[in-house]
């Protein structure tokens, strides 16, 4: 009984400290805690990859400053409950909690309750996202599905595909047009 004790400290202690699949936490980045949540119903089969269109980041201070900043600007000046996206990405490679896994985020309107809105810090219609951010993409969603929260045949689309925006931005775009998931044709998607 001690072994199994110490075993399962262990493993929250784990949990604790790395997060789940390796997220950077809302209290690790000193985020706001949500005014309200709405709970997402899982697994989910859509992954809707965005840009914030503001500098990139490449240290963990300053991508923890503008993903402080987004969640401000969601929460006091378009009332939303938490920050958008489900996650943001830096180009430090760390992935930053959003509305997270459990609860459905503010990023595609008319998709937000059956998709993961995630974000990359910068606008790609200039910048080149860097190898670290996009490992930190695959990595997420490669979790996600051992998780139980995304669907193993889950499909990646580009917020421009959903609505009228130039997100993800042209560069980042043709990146995940690569990827094996991608869905071209999101006519079955549209609501």
């Amino acid at each position: 009984m001690e072994l199994f004790f110490k075993v399962f400290v262990l493993f929250a202690t784990l949990v604790a400290v790395k997060g789940d699949c390796d997220v950077v936490s809302k209290k690790q980045w000193d985020g706001l805690n949500p005014v309200h949540v709405e709970y997402l119903a899982r697994p989910v089969d859509l992954v809707i990859i965005q840009h914030t269109v503001t500098r990139t980041c490449n240290t963990d201070a300053a991508c923890a400053e503008i993903v402080r900043n987004i969640q401000e600007n969601h929460m006091d000046n378009l009332n939303y409950w938490d920050i958008g996206s489900s996650f943001v990405i830096g180009g430090n490679g760390k992935v930053y909690e959003g509305a997270g896994w459990l609860h459905v985020g503010a990023h595609t309107y008319g998709y937000n309750r059956r998709s993961y809105g995630i974000t990359f810090i910068g606008n790609y219609n200039n910048d080149t996202p860097t190898q670290a951010s996009l490992d930190a993409l695959k990595a997420l969603l490669r979790c996600g599905v051992e998780r139980g929260h995304l669907t193993a045949n889950y499909h990646i689309v580009g917020h421009r595909q959903l609505i009228a925006t130039q997100s993800p931005g042209r560069r980042l775009y043709n990146e995940i047009r690569r990827w094996p998931n991608w869905l071209e044709d999101v006519s079955s998607l549209k609501n």
